[in-house]
């Protein structure tokens, strides 16, 4: 249906829910409080940090919005299912589900476990497998899920074989979820973040800061916010007609020239 409506309007999420996992602090903070922002009720999911994820919900509420903070364990099926209905339970309706929760280790191949091998793979993949199919059987009409996947998936970095492996396999469970979802009438897509600036980043990894911003041709970091951005973007109207897509958010960076 071809609509013609205000931007504005485009990017309003009134009376819609947005689950948002890994929301405790950056990235996954950063879009909870995006999408209240854009109007909508949060759920804010966290495994541990609960504090962080109540601060998340006081950011949300101190905006005028709804939020609620809930622990789960998205490798968990039934905890993740739990989660995804106390957002129908607390505000009637599931719209999106952000599947951003995940895990970032550094571990050389050669020092690799078979357990560590698995346990990424769970906490980046297969958490993305559960979400997705368990948010089929809950959105409401229209609804999307949204992945955050890493400009990893498209070029690796030593010590990240298991991550890389993961979020490649996140972008292709995204096509191919948006084929099977599509006639349903939802939408799959994908965010792929490069290096997104914190707090203790320049001191922990100060050439690693250098060498991205000498690469990216915008010429430094990015910022949660942009995340958040193309996250709400992918999931609003204003991309009705986008599915099965992955968009990279890296200044640039994946656009370099390798020689």
């Amino acid at each position: 249906m071809n609509e013609s409506r205000p931007p504005n309007a485009l990017l309003d999420f009134t009376g819609r829910t947005v689950v948002v996992t890994g929301a405790s602090r950056g990235i996954g903070q950063g879009i909870a409080i995006r999408f209240a922002q854009a109007g909508a009720a949060v759920v804010a999911g966290f495994r541990r940090d609960g504090d962080g994820a109540q601060r998340t919900v006081d950011a949300i509420e101190r905006l005028g919005a709804s939020g609620v903070a809930v622990q789960v364990d998205v490798c968990d099926r039934d905890a993740f299912a739990a989660a995804l209905d106390e957002a129908g339970r607390r505000f009637g309706r599931l719209d999106v589900l952000v599947n951003n929760a995940g895990a970032y280790p550094l571990t050389a191949l050669s020092d690799m476990t078979d357990a560590a091998w698995s346990e990424n793979l769970d906490v980046n993949l297969r958490s993305v497998f559960i979400g997705t199919q368990l948010a089929a059987d809950r959105l409401a009409p229209g609804g999307s899920v949204v992945n955050v996947a890493s400009i990893e998936a498209l070029h690796p970095a030593p010590g990240h074989s298991h991550y890389s492996a993961a979020k490649a396999a996140v972008l292709m469970h995204t096509r191919a979820a948006a084929l099977e979802l599509g006639p349903r009438g939802f939408r799959v897509n994908a965010v792929s973040p490069g290096l997104i600036d914190y707090p203790e980043l320049r001191e922990l990894w100060p050439e690693g800061v250098a060498r991205y911003e000498r690469a990216a041709p915008l010429g430094r970091l990015g910022h949660r916010d942009e995340v958040a951005d193309a996250v709400l973007f992918l999931a609003s109207a204003a991309a009705r007609f986008i599915t099965g897509a992955n968009l990279v958010v890296d200044g640039g960076v994946c656009a370099s020239p390798i020689f």
